[in-house]
């Protein structure tokens, strides 16, 4: 029993670990952030309740928004805007950085 516990206790590490290094570098999207303050609050608070807030949004949630606004499949003329020259690093960097704070 104890030695399926262990095996099981290191599937799930290792598991943890590839999630992990799938997403996105939160440092990377800290210093990109910057685009997203005006509306979204310096520290993904939105002060306007017009303006979702980003922080503690989950990552895949986040990265599935700026996704669909850089290709057109979720429209709205400013995020559309913002989110066209984004790359999937750049995606995924973001959503990393919001998701953490």
């Amino acid at each position: 029993m104890k030695k399926v516990l262990v095996a099981v206790a290191g599937s799930v590490l290792l598991f943890g670990a590839s999630v992990s290094m799938a997403g996105g570098d939160a440092a990377a999207g800290k210093a990109k952030a910057s685009m997203c303050a005006g509306c979204h609050g310096a520290k993904g608070i939105s002060s306007n309740p017009m303006w979702p807030n980003l922080a503690g949004q989950k990552e895949a949630y986040l990265a599935k928004q700026l996704k669909a606004f850089r290709d057109g499949t979720r429209k709205d003329p400013t995020m559309s805007g913002m989110a066209k020259p984004l790359s999937d690093a750049d995606i995924a960097n973001l959503a990393a950085y919001f998701s953490s704070l």
